[in-house]
């Protein structure tokens, strides 16, 4: 059975009597299982056994880079072909081929490093008959160190010509063909590492968000914010009403839950003693996939003890225009045809229930009406179930006709109690929290509120979520024993806020999905 199974498995062929082509068959089996084997692949294949069986091995790791292409770009890039021939200076870079033309005793290549790409010029006659014929053995794709001095051709492109051409990595699959690239959007996103070689776009994008999240952590520890670090398993899901990732500790035979916000816990560090702290944090929600949402996600969360939501309205203002400026250059941004206007003192203020007349045109007898507001809400083809209470259907009046309509930033405020558990209620109107959220670009970016630090007032809360969940509600929160004993030391009163960073870097960049803003978005498993 076992002779008549390897006699029935195709034979992989390839155009080589090397005796490196063995090396390379479980590769090219697996390849051919799973995506297809074409005649690229074969002839990348032959090359590279034609290079070992030179003795040039194909994984080296015994090549210095010292220079990067744009420091060399900015230094040289404007001085004339006469002040480059006057120079000695011999340069060592390394990096990918992308581009490639041979003519027969020379070859041209563009090569780039993570800063820019440069052209290269290799000939036979400066490499020497062995090295010249490596050259004519590179593919695009290869990862390369060359030393040379810079010249200037013809045509005025600073190059570097090259003194030595050293293989550092060998590529064994093609890149996407240089005018169309990766056109797949779920191919760019699984294949992310081929996405940032090809699509400069995308190394655009993540080189910003690295950008923001500097500019963002220094902005804070510049006004006196802690930097921390709190649990991302925990024991109860808590800090926001969402659906959570459950695990398992083996050790403890514990069952725990990965984190959907540090909140309770950077509040217990406010009862400890520290008066303003941060955590740059990553969270999990198992709920829905979208352009606007991710299962894993980043966020800021930050405490200040003795201020206010108000507080924090003014700070976010000056958060996100400081921002803006340092990133982009301009407070006023462009994003998705809009032209988003950053600039501090002309945010606008409006109260949750105001905004559902002023935005969403709905008069205060009808969005207080139960019996109406669910039919209408049910006629847009959303829930509304009995278990829903008139703030939650107001909740879902507010997203389906005002949400969208906030382009330019809004601090939407005042947010019924029922539907912040965590909040203050307001000192004049109980019904209401000391609560905001930010929107911008149709999306909400910011939620903050005056703290809730009466323990008793929370305790009620939490056993109205309690009862929320035991009727079937998966988003409500859990009741926290630990959390309330620590409320009872005593928290000083506080203001604190959660900002979502990729949506933040997503109206930084001009980018309309979530997906392009995170290097590995959740996707379903290829194989």
């Amino acid at each position: 059975m076992e002779d008549k199974e390897k006699r029935g498995k195709p034979a992989i062929r390839l155009n080589t009597k090397s005796q490196h082509a063995a090396y390379f068959m479980p590769m090219l089996e697996s390849l051919a299982a799973h995506e297809g084997l074409n005649e690229v692949l074969k002839n990348r294949t032959c090359k590279a056994c034609d290079l070992l069986d030179a003795g040039v091995p194909l994984f080296p790791n015994t090549f210095r880079k010292q220079h990067p292409v744009v420091h060399i770009l900015k230094r040289f890039s404007g001085m004339p072909p006469e002040g480059l021939a006057e120079m000695e200076d011999v340069f060592s870079l390394a990096g990918r081929i992308v581009s490639m033309r041979s003519f027969g005793k020379a070859a041209f290549f563009h090569l780039m490093d993570v800063s820019g790409r440069i052209q290269c010029y290799s000939a036979k006659e400066q490499l020497g008959e062995a090295d010249y014929a490596v050259v004519k053995k590179l593919e695009v794709g290869d990862i390369v160190g060359v030393r040379g001095i810079l010249f200037r051709t013809k045509t005025g492109e600073l190059t570097i010509s090259c003194g030595s051409v050293t293989l550092l990595t060998r590529s064994m699959r093609p890149l996407p063909e240089k005018y169309h690239g990766l056109k797949d959007m779920e191919t760019r996103y699984r294949q992310r590492y081929v996405d940032l070689i090809v699509t400069p776009r995308s190394r655009e994008i993540f080189l910003k968000r690295s950008q923001i999240v500097r500019e963002f952590r220094r902005f804070m520890e510049d006004n006196g914010f802690m930097e921390v670090e709190t649990p991302m398993m925990q024991p109860l899901p808590g800090g926001a009403t969402a659906r959570p990732f459950a695990t398992h500790h083996n050790a403890l035979d514990l069952r725990l839950y990965m984190r959907i916000a540090p909140e309770l816990y950077l509040k217990r560090l406010l009862v400890g003693g520290f008066e303003k702290v941060f955590e740059l944090n990553r969270n999990f929600r198992n709920e829905g996939i979208d352009t606007r949402h991710n299962p894993e996600f980043t966020m800021c969360e930050f405490y200040w003890a003795y201020a206010t939501f108000e507080d924090l309205m003014d700070y976010t203002e000056k958060l996100l225009a400081h921002l803006a400026k340092t990133v982009c250059g301009t407070t006023v941004i462009p994003y998705q045809g809009n032209e988003i206007d950053l600039t501090q003192g002309r945010w606008k203020r409006l109260s949750f229930h105001n905004s559902l007349t002023e935005i969403g045109g709905h008069s205060e007898d009808f969005y207080n009406n139960y019996n109406k507001l669910a039919a209408y809400i049910r006629e847009r083809g959303e829930k509304a179930t009995e278990n829903d209470c008139l703030q939650k259907l107001q909740a879902k009046l507010f997203d389906l006709d005002v949400e969208h309509k906030l382009i330019q930033p809004h601090f939407i405020y005042h947010y019924p109690t029922e539907i912040s558990p965590l909040s203050r209620r307001n000192d004049f109107r109980p019904n209401l929290t000391d609560r905001f959220e930010l929107f911008i670009a149709g999306r909400e970016l910011a939620n903050a509120f005056s703290e809730l630090n009466d323990p008793v007032d929370q305790r009620l809360r939490f056993e109205d979520q309690a009862r929320e969940k035991a009727a079937g509600d998966d988003e409500a929160h859990s009741m926290d024993e630990d959390y309330l004993r620590a409320l009872e030391y005593g928290m000083p009163p506080a203001a604190g806020q959660g900002i979502g960073i990729d949506r933040l870097v997503m109206l930084l960049t001009d980018s309309a999905s979530i997906r392009e803003v995170i290097l590995f978005p959740l996707l379903r498993p290829e194989f």
